[in-house]
């Protein structure tokens, strides 16, 4: 039997590739009306796309690009806890809190996105990932 830490974790993952795919429809189709050609490019990085781009059609990938900073360390405690027996309970939970907030984050950021909405998002998947670090810590203290 796995842990149901797991669950949030597989779900995450899933939904950074989402973004992916989000990110690419809609990126591709402002480059074409730009008249950027894919072919053409050399070097660069997204920086370049936001001074070339309309806004909207960066979003989601600044979007994606979030989803490969925080959520790593997500990544490491979630399976941190499941290694240790811990990543049931309270702790999947928690996990689903943090794995809800951080898609309802990639939903405002791609596409109205509202800063001080996604900030008070980040904040609260911030306290989840507190807690999920915490809980670690402990059981580490207790040896468990």
């Amino acid at each position: 039997m796995h842990s149901q830490i797991l669950a949030p974790v597989v779900v995450l993952v899933a939904w950074s590739l989402i973004m992916l795919l989000w990110t690419l429809a809609v990126r591709f189709p402002a480059m074409a009306k730009a008249d950027i050609k894919l072919g053409n490019l050399v070097g660069g990085t997204g920086k370049d796309a936001d001074r070339i781009l309309p806004p909207q059609a960066q979003w989601p990938s600044h979007n994606y690009n979030h989803l490969m900073e925080q959520p790593t360390l997500f990544y490491a405690i979630a399976l941190t806890l499941a290694i240790m027996g811990w990543g049931d309970g309270m702790n999947a939970w928690i996990a689903w809190v943090y794995v809800g907030l951080r898609i309802l984050h990639s939903l405002v950021q791609a596409t109205f996105n509202r800063v001080s909405i996604r900030f008070a998002l980040f904040v609260l998947s911030t306290f989840a990932l507190v807690a999920l670090t915490l809980h670690a810590g402990i059981a580490l203290l207790h040896g468990h």
